[in-house]
């Protein structure tokens, strides 16, 4: 019920509520990543691969921060299954504190992108336009058809994926710390591990 401290983090259904939340939030990442791709960086980058760097970054961190989370939830569920394994104790520790780290990475990628972009109007996600025509903010229409792809989408597109990316991103890392906490717990390291011994004491 109202159950507090190490020994209701460290509990087996919290930890495997915390995996599958992990493995449904990276499922959230990937598709999200692929949709992005899909249809802005592919229209953006066209033949003279035009996109910016941290569009593309953002893009890559997002997708491998859903693929560990996947990892990570999988580690999480096996351990609360496996309480007495040292060697998932540790595996569990090694990645969901990398995807802790990977998925802050992304959240702080996905806010730069998404700033930067308002602050452009979008102008860096037209570059890829072959038309001379190109306008000062990204949601105006181009007078030529030289545009492989339309401009006019582009900005709020992007903008609606990156939010939500941003948003699972940084969910995961919250779970992922969790996860990295109990592993500690489970091998009897820091402030929280003594009070978690003293309580099944």
């Amino acid at each position: 019920g109202g159950r507090r401290g190490p020994g209701a983090l460290a509990e087996p259904r919290r930890l495997m509520r915390s995996g599958l939340g992990l493995i449904v939030l990276g499922h959230g990442s990937l598709v999200l990543g692929a949709i992005v791709h899909g249809s802005v960086l592919r229209h953006v980058a066209g033949a003279r691969r035009a996109v910016t760097p941290e569009y593309a970054a953002a893009n890559v961190v997002s997708v491998c921060s859903g693929l560990l989370s996947i990892a990570a939830g999988i580690v999480a569920i096996l351990v609360s299954h496996n309480l007495s394994r040292a060697a998932l104790h540790w595996t569990l520790l090694s990645v969901s504190l990398l995807n802790c780290l990977l998925s802050t990475a992304c959240s702080v990628g996905l806010a730069l992108a998404a700033a930067l972009t308002v602050h452009s109007r979008g102008s860096h996600l037209v570059r890829g336009c072959n038309s001379s025509a190109l306008p000062v903010d990204a949601r105006a229409a181009i007078a030529t058809n030289d545009c492989p792809f339309n401009t006019t989408r582009i900005y709020d597109t992007a903008l609606a994926l990156w939010f939500p990316s941003l948003l699972l991103a940084a969910v995961e890392a919250v779970l992922s710390g969790r996860c990295c906490l109990v592993a500690l717990v489970f091998r009897g390291i820091g402030p929280c591990a003594r009070s978690y011994v003293k309580e099944q004491v």
